[in-house]
């Protein structure tokens, strides 16, 4: 099959409800918990921290069964049609990646397979690159490594390179947040309609940076670590 072949998925339209389950946190979480219901697609349950204010707070509205983040796995995840993970910092195990009927879509601030890692959006500022993305993926046993779903990308301005941690939540806020919102929304409305798209990731072009929350990591001569090497 070619790689950019889309193939329908059998009976997907004969079901009565489509049904997601959501491994998320914050405003993202909670924009994409909405999408759902717009779309008419029942959530069967969220995995978010408790004190959530967001997600959290519309599942329990909605009287949405909640797992704690950090306790999800393949013994009280219910069943569903497709698993998605939304400003998810949780690690989905293999037995939990094969509960959902579809697998698991996330989505990346950044044009995979550039940038993998945690802190995406401030090395693509940091490496004074003048375009990034965002990414909606099919989650596998790697760190941001699965097949490409869709994608879609922006201009990073050149002012934002004198302040790379502020400017990275800026961009995120008005730009790279919104559009993985549209990228889930063009993703659940083509599986709606029996169309998966999958693209491997090209690991020619793949770099892998550490959290930049990390101390003492900013040297001067560091564009990427040798994730790849490490990981075969």
């Amino acid at each position: 099959m070619d790689i950019l072949e889309q193939y329908r998925v059998l009976n997907i339209l004969e079901m009565k409800k489509f049904k997601v389950f959501i491994s998320g946190q914050k405003f993202f979480a909670e924009e994409v918990f909405r999408l759902c219901q717009k779309l008419d697609i029942e959530i069967v349950g969220v995995s978010c921290p408790l004190d959530d204010q967001y997600i959290g707070k519309a599942a329990r509205r909605w009287n949405i069964p909640i797992i704690p983040a950090g306790s999800l796995n393949a013994d009280n995840m219910p069943e569903c049609d497709l698993g998605i993970t939304a400003h998810s910092f949780d690690y989905i195990g293999k037995k939990t990646r094969y509960i959902p009927r579809l697998g698991w879509l996330g989505y990346h601030p950044s044009l995979l397979p550039r940038h993998r890692g945690r802190s995406s959006i401030e090395w693509a500022i940091r490496m004074k690159e003048p375009i990034t993305g965002g990414t909606v993926f099919w989650l596998n046993a790697g760190i941001d490594r699965g097949d490409i779903a869709y994608q879609d990308w922006c201009w990073i301005p050149p002012e934002y390179f004198l302040s790379p941690q502020k400017s990275a939540a800026r961009l995120w806020r008005d730009t790279l947040l919104p559009m993985g919102v549209k990228l889930f929304e063009s993703a659940l409305n083509d599986i709606l309609n029996g169309i998966i798209k999958r693209t491997p990731q090209d690991k020619r072009f793949s770099t892998f940076e550490p959290d930049t929350n990390v101390k003492d990591i900013y040297q001067p001569d560091l564009l990427m670590i040798g994730y790849e090497d490490s990981h075969q």
